[in-house]
């Protein structure tokens, strides 16, 4: 649902972003917005992080990783994928990973076709787990953001937090999810 938003929201951006921007300083009022999303994200991600912990022993980003192997093509992503999704480092990604092998809910591959490639693949237990982590998570996304923030100002944050999104992958990454199977290649 999240990716269904986010392009809904890049495509309701209207207008092309503008390539430069009149110098700043840190008495700008245009920095308040950054400020305020900076510390509204921090609080975000605190709170959601305790709350799967509390009820679930699961970090926010162990279930971030759960949900984009659940989300990718055969529920398996090649580690380095992964790590650019949830958002660590590789070596971050490999402590979290380890996390998830340890308890069940990943296993590592090798590569079939890239031997130098490694990929995670979400398990059955981990399905399972992701599944009853989500209620948490989706009921604390509604106490702490949809029932704060009116519909109209959703709106306008998602056009403008996706106008940042699009800016910054301008650039454009090889998709490289998954390792093929022999014979695919």
């Amino acid at each position: 649902m999240t990716s269904e938003l986010v392009a809904r929201g890049r495509a309701a951006t209207s207008g092309a972003v503008p390539t430069s921007s009149p110098a700043t300083n840190a008495d700008d009022a245009r920095l308040g917005a950054w400020r305020t999303m900076l510390h509204a994200h921090s609080h975000l991600v605190r709170r959601m992080d305790e709350d799967l912990k509390a009820a679930h022993g699961l970090s926010l980003a162990e279930y971030d990783a759960l949900i984009q192997l659940a989300n990718a093509p055969g529920r398996r992503l090649r580690m380095s994928v992964l790590a650019e999704r949830v958002l660590l480092s590789r070596s971050g990604i490999t402590r979290l990973v380890d996390r998830l092998v340890a308890d069940g809910n990943v296993e590592r591959s090798v590569c079939p076709t890239d031997a130098r490639g490694a990929e995670a693949a979400l398990t059955p237990a981990g399905l399972d787990r992701l599944r009853e982590a989500s209620t948490t998570h989706l009921a604390g996304v509604a106490r702490y953001f949809l029932d704060v923030v009116a519909a109209d100002d959703r709106a306008a944050i998602e056009r403008g937090l996706g106008a940042v999104v699009d800016r910054l992958e301008a650039g454009g990454h090889a998709d490289g999810t998954a390792c093929s199977t022999p014979g695919e290649a």
